[in-house]
Protein backbone atom coordinates (compact mmCIF):
# COMPACT_ATOMS: atom_id res chain seq x y z
CA UNK A 1 0.00 0.00 0.00
CA UNK A 2 1.46 3.37 -0.97
CA UNK A 3 2.25 6.11 1.50
CA UNK A 4 -0.06 9.14 1.78
CA UNK A 5 1.54 12.20 0.28
CA UNK A 6 1.60 15.60 1.91
CA UNK A 7 -0.07 18.30 -0.21
CA UNK A 8 3.14 20.31 -0.30
CA UNK A 9 5.30 17.40 -1.44
CA UNK A 10 6.27 17.10 -5.10
CA UNK A 11 3.74 15.01 -6.94
CA UNK A 12 1.07 15.35 -4.29
CA UNK A 13 -2.40 16.58 -5.00
CA UNK A 14 -2.99 20.22 -4.11
CA UNK A 15 -6.50 19.44 -3.01
CA UNK A 16 -8.43 16.73 -1.22
CA UNK A 17 -9.84 14.92 -4.25
CA UNK A 18 -9.61 14.35 -7.99
CA UNK A 19 -10.88 16.66 -10.67
CA UNK A 20 -10.02 19.96 -12.28
CA UNK A 21 -8.43 22.32 -9.75
CA UNK A 22 -8.73 25.96 -10.59
CA UNK A 23 -8.12 27.78 -7.35
CA UNK A 24 -11.11 28.81 -5.31
CA UNK A 25 -11.75 31.73 -3.05
CA UNK A 26 -10.78 31.45 0.57
CA UNK A 27 -12.89 32.71 3.44
CA UNK A 28 -10.33 35.42 3.99
CA UNK A 29 -10.56 36.54 0.40
CA UNK A 30 -7.07 35.48 -0.64
CA UNK A 31 -8.16 34.67 -4.20
CA UNK A 32 -11.49 35.77 -5.56
CA UNK A 33 -13.02 36.16 -8.95
CA UNK A 34 -10.22 34.44 -10.81
CA UNK A 35 -7.48 36.74 -9.56
CA UNK A 36 -5.20 36.90 -6.59
CA UNK A 37 -4.05 40.08 -4.89
CA UNK A 38 -0.36 39.15 -5.04
CA UNK A 39 -0.20 39.23 -8.84
CA UNK A 40 -0.72 35.54 -9.68
CA UNK A 41 -4.17 34.90 -11.13
CA UNK A 42 -4.83 31.68 -9.26
CA UNK A 43 -3.04 28.35 -9.53
CA UNK A 44 -2.54 26.73 -12.94
CA UNK A 45 -5.35 24.40 -14.01
CA UNK A 46 -4.40 20.99 -12.70
CA UNK A 47 -6.06 17.66 -13.38
CA UNK A 48 -5.26 15.26 -10.59
CA UNK A 49 -6.00 11.67 -11.57
CA UNK A 50 -7.07 9.06 -9.01
CA UNK A 51 -4.19 7.34 -7.24
CA UNK A 52 -4.87 3.97 -8.85
CA UNK A 53 -4.56 5.55 -12.29
CA UNK A 54 -1.17 7.11 -11.59
CA UNK A 55 0.07 3.79 -10.21
CA UNK A 56 -1.34 1.20 -12.63
CA UNK A 57 -1.79 3.03 -15.93
CA UNK A 58 1.99 3.30 -16.58
CA UNK A 59 2.36 -0.39 -15.69
CA UNK A 60 -0.43 -1.45 -18.08
CA UNK A 61 0.70 0.74 -20.97
CA UNK A 62 4.34 -0.30 -20.74
CA UNK A 63 3.32 -3.97 -20.37
CA UNK A 64 1.17 -3.86 -23.51
CA UNK A 65 3.78 -1.99 -25.54
CA UNK A 66 6.79 -4.01 -24.47
CA UNK A 67 5.56 -7.55 -23.84
CA UNK A 68 3.29 -7.76 -26.88
CA UNK A 69 5.97 -6.06 -28.95
CA UNK A 70 8.59 -8.48 -27.68
CA UNK A 71 6.41 -11.50 -28.54
CA UNK A 72 5.82 -10.10 -32.02
CA UNK A 73 9.58 -9.54 -32.47
CA UNK A 74 10.39 -13.10 -31.40
CA UNK A 75 7.75 -14.55 -33.69
CA UNK A 76 8.82 -12.44 -36.68
CA UNK A 77 12.54 -13.10 -36.23
CA UNK A 78 14.64 -16.19 -35.81
CA UNK A 79 15.78 -15.77 -32.20
CA UNK A 80 17.57 -18.45 -30.18
CA UNK A 81 15.55 -19.65 -27.18
CA UNK A 82 17.91 -18.05 -24.66
CA UNK A 83 17.80 -14.69 -26.44
CA UNK A 84 14.02 -14.90 -26.78
CA UNK A 85 13.69 -15.63 -23.07
CA UNK A 86 15.94 -12.67 -22.22
CA UNK A 87 13.90 -10.37 -24.48
CA UNK A 88 10.67 -11.35 -22.73
CA UNK A 89 12.29 -11.04 -19.28
CA UNK A 90 13.51 -7.52 -20.03
CA UNK A 91 10.09 -6.58 -21.43
CA UNK A 92 8.45 -7.80 -18.22
CA UNK A 93 11.01 -6.27 -15.87
CA UNK A 94 10.24 -2.63 -16.71
CA UNK A 95 6.45 -2.71 -16.08
CA UNK A 96 6.86 -4.78 -12.92
CA UNK A 97 9.49 -2.37 -11.58
CA UNK A 98 7.08 0.54 -12.07
CA UNK A 99 4.82 -0.91 -9.38
CA UNK A 100 7.40 0.23 -6.81
CA UNK A 101 7.96 3.64 -8.45
CA UNK A 102 5.67 5.48 -6.02
CA UNK A 103 7.60 4.29 -2.97
CA UNK A 104 11.12 4.00 -4.45
CA UNK A 105 11.29 6.30 -7.51
CA UNK A 106 15.07 6.66 -7.45
CA UNK A 107 16.12 2.98 -7.38
CA UNK A 108 13.36 2.15 -9.89
CA UNK A 109 14.59 4.62 -12.51
CA UNK A 110 18.14 3.35 -12.04
CA UNK A 111 17.12 -0.28 -12.50
CA UNK A 112 14.87 0.44 -15.48
CA UNK A 113 17.65 2.53 -17.10
CA UNK A 114 20.01 -0.43 -16.89
CA UNK A 115 17.37 -2.77 -18.30
CA UNK A 116 16.70 -0.34 -21.15
CA UNK A 117 20.40 -0.20 -22.02
CA UNK A 118 20.63 -3.99 -22.17
CA UNK A 119 17.49 -4.13 -24.30
CA UNK A 120 19.15 -1.87 -26.91
CA UNK A 121 21.86 -4.48 -27.43
CA UNK A 122 19.51 -7.47 -27.38
CA UNK A 123 17.42 -5.95 -30.20
CA UNK A 124 20.09 -4.25 -32.33
CA UNK A 125 17.88 -4.17 -35.42
CA UNK A 126 15.05 -2.44 -33.56
CA UNK A 127 12.35 -3.77 -31.29
CA UNK A 128 9.50 -2.38 -29.20
CA UNK A 129 10.36 0.92 -27.46
CA UNK A 130 11.24 0.61 -23.81
CA UNK A 131 8.20 2.62 -22.65
CA UNK A 132 8.80 1.77 -18.98
CA UNK A 133 11.91 3.94 -19.00
CA UNK A 134 9.91 7.02 -20.01
CA UNK A 135 7.42 6.45 -17.19
CA UNK A 136 10.24 5.77 -14.71
CA UNK A 137 11.98 9.03 -15.63
CA UNK A 138 8.83 11.12 -15.30
CA UNK A 139 7.88 9.40 -12.04
CA UNK A 140 11.31 10.00 -10.53
CA UNK A 141 11.37 13.69 -11.46
CA UNK A 142 7.83 14.36 -10.25
CA UNK A 143 8.35 12.51 -6.96
CA UNK A 144 11.54 14.32 -6.02
CA UNK A 145 14.20 11.89 -7.30
CA UNK A 146 15.48 14.24 -10.02
CA UNK A 147 19.16 13.53 -9.26
CA UNK A 148 18.55 9.78 -9.47
CA UNK A 149 16.95 10.19 -12.89
CA UNK A 150 19.58 12.43 -14.44
CA UNK A 151 22.57 10.53 -13.05
CA UNK A 152 21.33 6.98 -13.68
CA UNK A 153 19.96 7.66 -17.18
CA UNK A 154 23.00 9.76 -18.12
CA UNK A 155 25.52 7.17 -16.98
CA UNK A 156 23.66 4.27 -18.61
CA UNK A 157 23.29 6.13 -21.91
CA UNK A 158 26.95 7.20 -21.98
CA UNK A 159 28.04 3.65 -21.17
CA UNK A 160 25.74 2.25 -23.88
CA UNK A 161 26.99 4.63 -26.57
CA UNK A 162 30.60 4.10 -25.49
CA UNK A 163 30.25 0.33 -25.69
CA UNK A 164 28.56 0.52 -29.12
CA UNK A 165 31.35 2.73 -30.49
CA UNK A 166 34.10 0.63 -28.95
CA UNK A 167 32.67 -2.61 -30.37
CA UNK A 168 32.00 -0.88 -33.70
CA UNK A 169 28.43 -2.12 -33.97
CA UNK A 170 27.09 -1.26 -37.43
CA UNK A 171 23.51 -0.82 -36.19
CA UNK A 172 24.55 2.12 -34.00
CA UNK A 173 24.59 4.90 -36.56
CA UNK A 174 24.95 8.61 -35.65
CA UNK A 175 21.31 9.13 -36.63
CA UNK A 176 20.13 6.45 -34.21
CA UNK A 177 22.26 7.85 -31.38
CA UNK A 178 21.03 11.40 -32.01
CA UNK A 179 17.38 10.32 -32.28
CA UNK A 180 17.53 8.30 -29.07
CA UNK A 181 19.25 11.15 -27.24
CA UNK A 182 16.58 13.58 -28.40
CA UNK A 183 13.83 11.23 -27.25
CA UNK A 184 15.40 10.93 -23.79
CA UNK A 185 15.67 14.71 -23.48
CA UNK A 186 12.02 15.14 -24.52
CA UNK A 187 10.95 12.74 -21.78
CA UNK A 188 13.02 14.66 -19.24
CA UNK A 189 11.42 17.89 -20.44
CA UNK A 190 7.94 16.45 -19.89
CA UNK A 191 8.87 15.34 -16.39
CA UNK A 192 10.37 18.71 -15.48
CA UNK A 193 7.28 20.52 -16.82
CA UNK A 194 4.93 18.38 -14.73
CA UNK A 195 7.09 18.84 -11.64
CA UNK A 196 7.29 22.62 -12.19
CA UNK A 197 3.53 22.91 -12.50
CA UNK A 198 2.93 20.91 -9.35
CA UNK A 199 5.49 22.97 -7.46
CA UNK A 200 3.72 26.16 -8.53
CA UNK A 201 0.37 24.77 -7.42
CA UNK A 202 1.81 23.66 -4.06
CA UNK A 203 3.46 27.08 -3.61
CA UNK A 204 0.17 28.81 -4.37
CA UNK A 205 -1.69 26.85 -1.70
CA UNK A 206 1.15 27.34 0.78
CA UNK A 207 1.10 31.10 0.26
CA UNK A 208 -2.69 31.17 0.40
CA UNK A 209 -2.66 29.30 3.71
CA UNK A 210 0.03 31.61 5.06
CA UNK A 211 -1.95 34.62 3.89
CA UNK A 212 -5.15 33.36 5.54
CA UNK A 213 -3.27 32.86 8.82
CA UNK A 214 -1.86 36.39 8.58
CA UNK A 215 -5.32 37.81 7.95
CA UNK A 216 -6.73 35.90 10.92
CA UNK A 217 -3.92 37.23 13.10
CA UNK A 218 -4.48 40.78 11.82
CA UNK A 219 -8.19 40.46 12.63
CA UNK A 220 -7.35 39.31 16.15
CA UNK A 221 -5.05 42.30 16.61
CA UNK A 222 -7.78 44.63 15.31
CA UNK A 223 -10.37 43.20 17.70
CA UNK A 224 -7.92 43.36 20.61
CA UNK A 225 -7.13 47.01 19.78
CA UNK A 226 -10.82 47.94 19.59
CA UNK A 227 -11.59 46.17 22.86
CA UNK A 228 -8.66 47.85 24.58
CA UNK A 229 -9.77 51.31 23.46
CA UNK A 230 -13.41 50.75 24.40
CA UNK A 231 -12.84 49.06 27.76
CA UNK A 232 -9.90 51.20 28.89
CA UNK A 233 -11.78 54.43 28.29
CA UNK A 234 -15.11 53.26 29.67
CA UNK A 235 -13.71 51.60 32.79
CA UNK A 236 -11.51 54.61 33.46
CA UNK A 237 -14.51 56.92 33.32
CA UNK A 238 -16.58 54.58 35.45
CA UNK A 239 -13.80 54.51 38.05
CA UNK A 240 -13.60 58.33 38.15
CA UNK A 241 -17.37 58.76 38.35
CA UNK A 242 -17.69 56.10 41.04
CA UNK A 243 -15.07 57.94 43.10
CA UNK A 244 -16.98 61.19 42.67
CA UNK A 245 -20.24 59.49 43.69
CA UNK A 246 -18.70 58.02 46.85
CA UNK A 247 -17.16 61.35 47.76
CA UNK A 248 -20.43 63.29 47.36
CA UNK A 249 -22.86 60.65 48.60
CA UNK A 250 -23.20 62.11 52.12
CA UNK A 251 -22.92 65.86 51.40
CA UNK A 252 -24.44 66.21 47.91
CA UNK A 253 -26.62 63.20 47.12
CA UNK A 254 -28.07 64.86 44.01
CA UNK A 255 -24.62 65.10 42.40
CA UNK A 256 -23.87 61.55 43.50
CA UNK A 257 -27.01 60.46 41.66
CA UNK A 258 -25.74 62.29 38.55
CA UNK A 259 -22.49 60.36 38.81
CA UNK A 260 -24.39 57.07 39.02
CA UNK A 261 -26.48 58.04 35.99
CA UNK A 262 -23.29 58.85 34.10
CA UNK A 263 -21.85 55.45 35.08
CA UNK A 264 -24.99 53.78 33.72
CA UNK A 265 -24.77 55.66 30.40
CA UNK A 266 -21.03 55.00 30.04
CA UNK A 267 -21.41 51.29 30.74
CA UNK A 268 -24.32 51.03 28.27
CA UNK A 269 -22.26 52.70 25.54
CA UNK A 270 -19.32 50.43 26.31
CA UNK A 271 -21.49 47.30 26.10
CA UNK A 272 -22.90 48.39 22.73
CA UNK A 273 -19.42 48.97 21.33
CA UNK A 274 -18.14 45.64 22.66
CA UNK A 275 -21.07 43.88 20.99
CA UNK A 276 -20.22 45.68 17.76
CA UNK A 277 -16.57 44.61 17.93
CA UNK A 278 -17.43 41.00 18.70
CA UNK A 279 -20.24 40.89 16.15
CA UNK A 280 -17.87 39.66 13.44
CA UNK A 281 -16.94 36.67 15.58
CA UNK A 282 -20.56 35.75 16.25
CA UNK A 283 -21.49 36.13 12.58
CA UNK A 284 -18.71 33.69 11.62
CA UNK A 285 -20.19 31.09 13.96
CA UNK A 286 -23.65 31.49 12.43
CA UNK A 287 -25.24 33.85 14.93
CA UNK A 288 -26.35 37.43 14.55
CA UNK A 289 -24.97 40.09 16.86
CA UNK A 290 -26.53 43.49 17.41
CA UNK A 291 -24.23 45.99 15.73
CA UNK A 292 -23.86 49.72 16.26
CA UNK A 293 -22.28 52.13 13.80
CA UNK A 294 -18.54 52.59 14.15
CA UNK A 295 -17.84 55.79 16.09
CA UNK A 296 -16.94 58.83 14.03
CA UNK A 297 -16.10 62.47 14.58
CA UNK A 298 -19.77 63.29 15.20
CA UNK A 299 -19.47 61.46 18.52
CA UNK A 300 -16.52 63.52 19.76
CA UNK A 301 -18.73 66.07 21.60
CA UNK A 302 -20.36 63.25 23.54
CA UNK A 303 -16.97 61.71 24.28
CA UNK A 304 -15.63 65.02 25.58
CA UNK A 305 -18.76 65.67 27.61
CA UNK A 306 -18.41 62.32 29.34
CA UNK A 307 -14.92 63.08 30.68
CA UNK A 308 -14.94 63.67 34.44
CA UNK A 309 -12.26 65.36 36.50
CA UNK A 310 -10.66 67.16 33.55
CA UNK A 311 -11.97 70.16 31.61
CA UNK A 312 -11.69 69.36 27.90
CA UNK A 313 -11.97 71.88 25.07
CA UNK A 314 -12.81 70.54 21.60
CA UNK A 315 -11.91 72.33 18.36
CA UNK A 316 -13.02 70.17 15.40
CA UNK A 317 -12.63 71.80 11.98
CA UNK A 318 -12.75 68.68 9.83
CA UNK A 319 -15.48 68.06 7.24
CA UNK A 320 -16.24 65.22 4.83
CA UNK A 321 -13.66 62.90 6.36
CA UNK A 322 -13.60 59.25 5.17
CA UNK A 323 -15.01 56.72 7.61
CA UNK A 324 -11.70 54.91 8.27
CA UNK A 325 -10.05 58.21 9.20
CA UNK A 326 -12.96 59.17 11.45
CA UNK A 327 -12.69 55.89 13.35
CA UNK A 328 -8.91 56.20 13.73
CA UNK A 329 -9.07 59.83 14.91
CA UNK A 330 -11.91 59.06 17.32
CA UNK A 331 -10.02 56.16 18.89
CA UNK A 332 -6.82 58.21 19.18
CA UNK A 333 -8.71 61.01 20.95
CA UNK A 334 -10.47 58.47 23.18
CA UNK A 335 -7.22 56.78 24.22
CA UNK A 336 -5.46 60.12 24.73
CA UNK A 337 -8.20 61.43 27.02
CA UNK A 338 -8.21 58.12 28.89
CA UNK A 339 -4.49 58.53 29.56
CA UNK A 340 -5.07 62.14 30.64
CA UNK A 341 -7.65 61.12 33.26
CA UNK A 342 -5.67 58.12 34.48
CA UNK A 343 -2.06 59.23 34.47
CA UNK A 344 -1.52 62.92 33.82
CA UNK A 345 -3.09 64.51 36.94
CA UNK A 346 -4.25 67.24 34.58
CA UNK A 347 -6.98 69.84 35.03
CA UNK A 348 -7.35 70.92 31.39
CA UNK A 349 -6.94 69.32 27.99
CA UNK A 350 -7.38 70.60 24.46
CA UNK A 351 -8.40 68.50 21.44
CA UNK A 352 -7.82 70.04 18.00
CA UNK A 353 -8.60 68.52 14.59
CA UNK A 354 -7.96 70.27 11.29
CA UNK A 355 -6.88 69.75 7.69
CA UNK A 356 -3.51 71.08 6.60
CA UNK A 357 -2.40 70.66 3.02
CA UNK A 358 -2.82 67.03 1.99
CA UNK A 359 -3.20 65.62 5.49
CA UNK A 360 -5.61 65.41 8.39
CA UNK A 361 -4.05 66.47 11.68
CA UNK A 362 -4.94 65.84 15.32
CA UNK A 363 -3.48 67.23 18.53
CA UNK A 364 -4.34 66.47 22.15
CA UNK A 365 -2.52 68.57 24.75
CA UNK A 366 -2.96 68.55 28.54
CA UNK A 367 -1.47 70.55 31.41
CA UNK A 368 -0.60 67.51 33.47
CA UNK A 369 1.39 68.18 36.60
CA UNK A 370 1.89 64.54 37.50
CA UNK A 371 4.34 62.02 36.01
CA UNK A 372 6.17 63.21 32.93
CA UNK A 373 4.61 60.62 30.65
CA UNK A 374 1.51 58.48 30.85
CA UNK A 375 1.84 54.79 31.46
CA UNK A 376 1.32 54.00 27.82
CA UNK A 377 4.41 56.01 26.91
CA UNK A 378 6.59 53.66 28.92
CA UNK A 379 5.66 50.60 26.89
CA UNK A 380 1.93 49.93 27.47
CA UNK A 381 -0.58 49.06 24.79
CA UNK A 382 -2.31 52.43 24.61
CA UNK A 383 0.34 54.37 22.71
CA UNK A 384 1.18 51.34 20.57
CA UNK A 385 -2.47 51.03 19.52
CA UNK A 386 -2.67 54.72 18.61
CA UNK A 387 0.45 54.48 16.49
CA UNK A 388 -0.83 51.38 14.74
CA UNK A 389 -4.07 53.15 13.84
CA UNK A 390 -2.22 56.06 12.28
CA UNK A 391 0.31 53.87 10.46
CA UNK A 392 -2.37 51.61 9.00
CA UNK A 393 -3.66 54.66 7.11
CA UNK A 394 -0.20 55.73 5.98
CA UNK A 395 0.27 58.31 8.72
CA UNK A 396 2.31 58.67 11.86
CA UNK A 397 1.87 59.59 15.52
CA UNK A 398 4.15 61.28 18.01
CA UNK A 399 3.81 61.62 21.76
CA UNK A 400 5.92 63.46 24.30
CA UNK A 401 6.20 66.44 26.63
CA UNK A 402 4.49 69.59 25.41
CA UNK A 403 6.04 73.03 25.34
CA UNK A 404 5.40 74.77 28.63
CA UNK A 405 4.62 71.52 30.45
CA UNK A 406 2.05 68.79 30.14
CA UNK A 407 1.86 66.11 27.48
CA UNK A 408 1.12 66.23 23.76
CA UNK A 409 -0.16 63.61 21.32
CA UNK A 410 -0.07 64.54 17.61
CA UNK A 411 -1.23 62.43 14.64
CA UNK A 412 -1.03 63.06 10.92
CA UNK A 413 -2.89 61.01 8.29
CA UNK A 414 -2.26 61.80 4.60
CA UNK A 415 -5.23 62.12 2.28
CA UNK A 416 -3.65 60.47 -0.77
CA UNK A 417 -3.64 57.03 0.91
CA UNK A 418 -7.42 57.16 1.14
CA UNK A 419 -8.38 57.96 -2.44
Amino acid sequence: MSRPEHPSAPGASPGPGPGWRHGGGSPAGGWQGGGWHDGWHGPPPEWHAPRWVTLWLPVILSFVAQVLGALWTIRAGDQPPRVALLIVALALFGPLALIAARRFPGPVVAAVSLAGSIDLFINPHGGPPYVALAFAIISAIVRGARVWAWVSVGLCWLATVGAAVMWELAEWTPGRIAGTTLGILIVFGIGEAIRGRRERVAEYYRLRSQREQSEVQAERVRIARELHDVLAHSLSQINVQAGVGLHLMERQPDKAADALASIKETSKTALDEVRSVLGVLRSESGGDAPLVPEPGLDRLPGLVAGIRGVEVALDDRLENVPKPVQLALYRIVQESLTNVTRHASATRATVRLWAEGDAYRLEVVDDGAGPGTPASETGGRGLLGMRERAELLGGHLSAGPAEGGGFRVAATIPKEHLS
